[in-house]
């Protein structure tokens, strides 16, 4: 296989063979450059942590299930600096080309899984999710991902970034094989089907107004499923204390409990390394360090209230439908403010499952200007298995792009 998109890192392509038999026999998949595979070493995305790393003794325990499931293991694909952003674009290792919407970003950080699927060089890839990092490159790129109920898959022997936040999840060209993964890696009895569809109005609104016509006549398909939808506004859910509140006031908790988080897993190796970071990670890095705990804290004490509101509205089979991310991905050449406002936008959309640690499924379900567009179910705690067995329900074997659309 060759690598066309500059998914994997320039050393990473190799092959394991998997059992002969099992559920996912004959499949292919990559493994993020934070979740180790024996004999190797785990890089992070920045060569001064691979070089003052060792490599790793055993298989993380998702790679050892992948294998034991019969899926084959083709290497490991870049990432973001230590998983920290959303773009994809490493400074060391270059931005995978993103084949569904070429000139524009793979998203991150789970970059190099996403471009890997969306190119067919592999049938399945790992990542992980802190604030968004299976969700939108799935978005940016045409694919299925699940970000599952935080705690419900292992995340041993992965990279820890903010561990309040973080999730390890998974790509695929569709959502009968994010299903088959889920088979694999989650739990047994991880929820029933779901119920009642709610409408995430303030999410909606945060989006351009041309790609969310895009997604209207799926939202329509969801209706007929599961009857009219009832408005909410999840901004507005919990104790706000803000001048304006909204989602944007919740993002912004998000971050400053991740940065004290981040600051906790990280801020000793750096002043110790003294690492060579890209220009942005380098900043979003220097910006966590200032963080004061004092805010932090108060911002964790919200954060229960919320977590508890949200699970009371997901009660009973009730499922959240919400955009991806605001629009198509942004151009490679965008220029940083730009791409610092639109990632403002994006994590607005991504901190309240983060925040309550529920589990949402995106399926690329529109194009606009010939680019894919996700639409998100977030469902309540632990009712994963229910929520991707509702997914294959609704789009049976879509793949990107979705005709008609």
């Amino acid at each position: 296989m060759e690598d066309t998109v500059g998914a994997f890192l320039p050393d990473g392509r190799f092959d394991l063979e998997g059992a002969g038999e099992g559920p996912l026999k004959g499949l292919t998949f990559a493994a993020k450059d934070i979740i180790d595979v024996a004999g190797r070493v785990t890089g992070c995305g920045n060569p001064d942590w691979a070089a003052s790393h060792v490599a790793a003794t055993s298989h993380a325990p998702v790679v050892e299930a992948m294998l034991a499931a019969g899926a084959n293991l083709a290497g490991k694909t870049i990432t973001d600096e230590l998983a920290y952003s959303l773009n994809g674009q490493n400074f060391h290792y270059g931005t995978p080309a993103n084949t569904n919407a070429p000139g524009r970003i793979p998203g991150g950080s789970s970059c190099g899984s996403a471009a890997a699927v969306a190119a067919g060089l592999v049938d399945l890839a790992l990542g992980s999710d802190t604030g968004g990092s299976i969700r939108i490159p799935a978005s940016y790129c045409g694919l299925f991902g699940l970000r599952p109920s935080h705690g419900l898959v292992s995340l041993d022997g992965v990279m820890a970034l903010a561990p309040s936040f973080d999730t390890l999840g998974w790509l695929a060209p569709s959502a009968a094989l994010l299903k088959a993964v889920g088979e694999v890696l989650l739990p047994e009895g991880a929820g029933a089907a779901p119920a009642s569809l709610l409408l995430a109005e303030d999410a909606f609104a945060l989006m351009d107004e041309d790609a969310r016509a895009r997604l209207s006549p799926w939202i329509a398909r969801l209706e007929a499923r599961l009857g009219a939808a009832r408005a909410v506004e999840i901004g507005e859910i919990g104790e706000i204390g803000e001048p304006g509140g909204g989602l944007a006031t919740w993002m912004r908790r998000f971050r400053v409990i991740q940065a004290r988080e981040i600051c906790a897993q990280h801020s000793a190796w750096i002043a110790e390394r003294k690492p060579r970071f890209g220009p942005e990670v380098a900043a979003r890095f220097e910006w966590a360090a200032s963080i004061e705990e004092a805010e932090a804290a108060e911002a964790r004490r919200l954060r229960v209230d919320f977590t508890a509101r949200m699970e009371e509205l997901l009660a009973d089979g009730a499922i959240l439908c919400l955009p991806t991310a605001p629009n198509i991905a942004p151009r490679i050449d965008a220029d940083g403010e730009a791409l610092a406002t639109h990632r403002d936008r994006v994590l607005s959309l991504t901190s309240p499952a983060g925040l309550a640690g529920l589990p949402q499924v995106t399926m690329p379900l529109a194009q606009h200007l010939g680019c894919p567009l996700g639409l998100s179910l977030v469902a309540g705690p632990r009712t994963d298995r229910g929520l991707l067995d509702f997914a294959e329900a609704v789009c049976g074997d879509l793949t990107w792009p979705p005709q008609g659309t």
